[in-house]
């Protein structure tokens, strides 16, 4: 799932992958609504926030929304910009260094402790954005901009179009196509609902901790991957 570009993946890449992150971002997305009160995996609200504050003379707060939004468009640019750079040599070690960053972030944070929390909330609510725009930036990249895991207004719009046009279609292979793009769009709505349950009953226990779990669901994801394209390798050297 992470070693496929473009026009070379199929639906059983990207449903893999859709689960996978979508249900890390779920788990972000609950921790940072617990401990920090604010939106962690999507900069939607945030504009919403910033305006709000500009118009009542809170320039000082507008700052600090105007930094989330710019901490998740940095996490974008930086992960393509390291696929950019390594994938001339090896693609693979492209996107490892977006996805290793995510994981190095999570555990960091996860560890910060509760006075971390409480002094650098703001801090932390930036590395978490940072964090999620280097997923959300990688996965659309993989996938040609077919999946989108941290956030769902967009996927519920899509979803209720394709929806509404398998309503009407009479065509076999059309219908096949939007099958495919509604299951794929239901698998990210399932999983950043469960990993939002899992992530907030972590939280309710063990704290920020429960970002271990996002981390830990990362390096799982990306050892099934090169175990997988280290079996396939095989095979073929053994078919030929």
């Amino acid at each position: 799932m992470f070693r496929h570009i473009g026009k070379g993946r199929t639906l059983v890449h990207n449903l893999q992958l859709a689960s996978l992150l979508s249900l890390v971002a779920g788990i972000v997305n609950v921790t940072g609504i617990f401990a920090l009160q604010t939106l962690t995996t999507n900069v939607t609200g945030h504009f919403a926030y910033f305006a709000d504050e500009v118009a009542q003379n809170h320039f000082g707060q507008a700052l600090v929304f105007l930094l989330y939004i710019l901490s998740f468009l940095f996490g974008a640019f930086s992960s393509n910009f390291f696929i950019e750079i390594t994938s001339r040599h090896d693609f693979k070690y492209g996107v490892a260094v977006p996805v290793f960053l995510e994981v190095f972030i999570l555990v960091f944070i996860a560890y910060s402790g509760p006075e971390a929390v409480k002094y650098h909330a703001n801090l932390i609510a930036c590395s978490l954005l940072y964090a999620m725009g280097l997923q959300n930036a990688l996965v659309t990249s993989l996938s040609n901009a077919v999946v989108r895991t941290t956030h769902l207004t967009g996927l519920f719009t899509d979803l209720g179009i394709e929806l509404s046009k398998l309503i009407f279609c009479r065509e076999f292979t059309v219908q096949k196509i939007l099958s495919s793009s509604i299951k794929l769009r239901l698998t990210i709505i399932a999983f950043f609902f469960s990993g939002c349950i899992a992530g907030g009953l972590v939280y309710v226990f063990y704290g920020m901790l429960s970002l271990l779990l996002a981390a830990t669901i990362l390096v799982i994801g990306w050892i099934y991957a090169y175990i997988k394209f280290k079996i396939l390798i095989i095979k073929r050297k053994f078919q030929h």
